[in-house]
């Protein structure tokens, strides 16, 4: 089982990046296809950058970062721009909404408020990508294809007979 144990750990941070990050790249295509088709006004403006920047770096962050963190390329780094969408999603654009969603749906159901958004969907989020931003994507990833095939070229005489 000791064998074993650290090979589940990659598969582990596979399943992972491949969950997260695929739900992440559905939200993604959205909000590239509304960059494509020029459709800025219609998207907020939760940080007073403006609705055109704001969208760009949002669809940055959600489809290409999601994208990468799923291959495992540039894992850690492209996790951090969700990280920063997401807790701008959770606590500006969703601050004033409850924590859970069971809280948000009771709220509407009882007429006390017109929405049944949450800050929960945001954070579902967030915490992954932070936990990946900080072990980085596993051995099952094209960083540690990278990393592997850079240590075999660069590698000295020198270093392998010490």
């Amino acid at each position: 089982m000791e064998r074993i144990k650290p090979y589940l750990n990659d598969v582990g941070l596979l399943i992972l990046r491949l969950g997260v990050g695929g739900y992440m790249l559905s939200h993604g295509v959205g909000k590239a296809r509304m960059v494509l088709e020029g459709n800025f006004e219609v998207f907020g403006d939760p940080i007073g950058l403006g609705s055109h920047l704001s969208l760009l770096l949002t669809a940055f962050a959600e489809f290409l970062c999601a994208l990468l963190v799923m291959l495992g390329l540039g894992t850690r780094l492209a996790a951090v721009p969700l990280v920063v969408a997401m807790g701008v999603a959770a606590f500006v654009a969703h601050g004033a909404d409850p924590w859970s969603m069971e809280t948000a749906a009771l709220r509407f159901m009882s007429g006390e408020s017109q929405s049944w958004a949450s800050k929960e969907p945001a954070l579902l989020f967030l915490i992954p990508f932070l936990a990946l931003t900080l072990t980085g994507p596993g051995r099952l990833s094209l960083d540690a294809a990278a990393a592997i095939r850079w240590k075999r070229r660069h590698r000295t005489p020198e270093a392998e007979t010490i």
